[in-house]
């Protein structure tokens, strides 16, 4: 007998699409566990902000991924999918599947792609940059980051103020431009090559993603969402530049700092989740096969047996 296939399905997708039931429903039918990755369900106490799966439906299927760290702690990429790749051998080895869910691509994309390429970032470098960020903002690691770079930033997202640190940190730690050591990077073997990954995004047409996106902020809102933000600030959520400037928690810590009037809250989430949906449609397409792209159109009761996996590399 042939040696058994061992498979990762990828079921991705943007804000308010309906990930979560359709995971739900598909892992209780083809016998799966689900690992989320959702950068901000890794975290304890962000339950709302995060629209993490609810205490009834972690009940229904076992989900891994959440509530791994304390908002006194960090925990990034190269921990998760280190804690993912043990769940992946334990999940296989109890004859479940693997369904990975999130809309986060950056952690979705370990599964796919090399995460890191081994540079271990010294504490002496690592709070020199820190310090430059606390003295001048982005706008001060930016400038010493296009000193380090002066070919360019090799495509990185000078707005976020956490990926611009970490390149810096990078750069200063081996001496090479982004672009040496996005060439160093190319050239290491894919994650999981042993794997069959099957892969889907889901979608909605605009209007009724918008329309899913405002009911969903208000029952936040309505769930507590602002005294579960709260509680976050004095656990130390704003000692996370991520997790503070992620969209709804950022915009309710800004609402708590300035005051104002609750329906202007829920207007800046909406504008700020329909922002974070494009974003996330881009890296959809540009890291999916274009045949794994569904769109859910309005009133349609969909099945996950109607998912259009793909196979992925």
């Amino acid at each position: 007998m042939g040696a058994t296939v061992r498979e990762l399905w990828l079921l991705g997708g943007v804000t308010a699409a309906g990930k979560t039931g359709l995971s739900i429903e598909w892992a209780e039918k083809n016998g799966a566990e689900i690992i989320s990755c959702d950068s901000v369900s890794f975290y304890r106490g962000l339950n709302l902000g995060s629209a993490k799966p609810s205490i009834e439906e972690q009940k229904q299927i076992v989900h891994h991924g959440l509530d791994l760290a304390d908002l006194s702690e960090t925990y990034d990429v190269r921990q998760f999918h280190a804690y993912a790749s043990r769940k992946v051998e334990e999940i296989l080895n109890r004859g479940k599947k693997v369904l990975l869910v999130g809309g986060s691509g950056f952690f979705l994309d370990g599964f796919l792609r090399p995460i890191s390429d081994g540079v271990e970032i010294e504490q002496q470098v690592r709070n020199e940059a820190e310090k430059l960020f606390e003295t001048g903002g982005l706008s001060k690691i930016l400038k010493k980051l296009n000193e380090l770079n002066p070919d360019g930033l090799a495509g990185l997202d000078a707005n976020n103020p956490l990926r611009v640190l970490r390149a810096l940190e990078r750069c200063m730690q081996t001496g090479l431009s982004l672009n040496d050591l996005k060439d160093e990077f190319a050239k290491m073997p894919l994650p999981y090559q042993a794997f069959q990954k099957k892969l889907v995004w889901i979608d909605r047409e605009n209007d009724d993603l918008l329309a899913r996106i405002e009911q969903r902020t208000q029952q936040m809102l309505q769930a507590g969402m602002i005294e579960e933000t709260e509680r976050a600030i004095l656990q130390g959520i704003d000692n996370h530049v991520s997790l503070a400037s992620s969209v709804g928690y950022r915009e309710v810590i800004e609402f708590l700092k300035n005051g104002g009037e609750v329906e202007n809250l829920s207007r800046s989430i909406t504008r700020s989740t329909r922002q974070l949906v494009s974003k996330q449609r881009k890296w959809f397409r540009k890291r999916f096969p274009q045949q794994s792209h569904f769109i859910i159109k309005p009133n349609d009761h969909i099945s996950s047996e109607d998912l259009p996996w793909v196979a992925g590399t």
